[in-house]
């Protein structure tokens, strides 16, 4: 079988240049794009290392040790902290990558009839890797920022009514600056669908939303608690529904001014 060690060599280099691009991305590294070749390039000729006559254990350590030396070359050393999180992402975007490729390779290399696979003589050639790669991870950067912005503003919040405590999950809404106009109190909107306790006294206030103004019910509670801080003088708005995943009461952005 012939081997093609050239085509090999500019497969991993590439590879490792979208890797190393990803790490970069997704946590915000300013790299120059020399730091990210030479780092791909230590990467790339350390595809020589399988034809070395060394046994599994020992190539496993070279490969950390190589994938060591790529991270501190591209990215430098602040501390150990900074480095171990480059080292971490960088194994978790190759392990992302090389999952999705192996189920296109299954998915187009063998056919199968019931629980046996076998070979269709098809497999994903050079080409396709180079295309495919670069949007696998793109859109493996593109949901990772999402998550982590979206998540970093869930909460887990206590509300306290007639001095009776309810969890919810909230989430801090910038866009939601809602203040009573007659009381100037703040107020935090909650999923009627998520109400856990009986009303029996509310006002309405005026409510700019994203279907326009209307009315909506608002209710007294005794306190609530989030971030280990307590705020009073809160009023909690009754909304038909929050479309946000697992969120049952959205948070004001006055709170964060107190």
């Amino acid at each position: 079988m012939k081997i093609y060690l050239d085509l090999i060599m500019i497969l991993n280099f590439t590879l490792d240049f979208i890797l190393l691009l990803s790490v970069s991305l997704i946590l915000k590294r300013n790299v120059k794009l020399t730091q990210l070749l030479i780092g791909s390039f230590i990467g790339g000729f350390s595809i020589l290392l399988l034809f070395l006559n060394i046994n599994n254990i020992i190539l496993f350590i070279f490969k950390i040790f190589i994938s060591i030396i790529m991270v501190l070359i591209t990215f430098g050393y602040n501390n150990i902290k900074y480095s171990l999180t480059n080292l971490l992402y960088l194994y978790m975007s190759s392990i992302i990558l090389g999952g999705f490729l192996y189920l296109l390779n299954v998915e187009f290399s063998y056919k199968h009839i019931g629980i046996v696979f076998f070979n269709n003589g098809l497999s994903i050639n050079f080409i396709f890797l180079i295309i495919f790669s670069p949007i696998i991870l793109y859109i493996y950067i593109k949901q990772t920022k999402n998550l982590r912005y979206n998540y970093s503003n869930y909460y887990n919040i206590d509300i306290y009514i007639k001095n009776k405590k309810y969890k919810y999950t909230a989430y801090m809404d910038n866009g939601n600056v809602l203040v009573d106009p007659l009381t100037k109190k703040i107020v935090i909107l909650m999923d009627k669908r998520k109400i856990l306790f009986n009303i029996k006294e509310f006002r309405l206030i005026p409510y700019i939303g994203a279907n326009g103004s209307n009315m909506i019910k608002v209710i007294k509670i005794n306190k609530l608690v989030f971030n280990n801080k307590e705020y009073k003088n809160i009023l909690l708005g009754i909304i038909d529904n929050i479309s946000l995943d697992g969120v049952d009461v959205i948070l004001n952005r006055k709170l964060l001014e107190e």
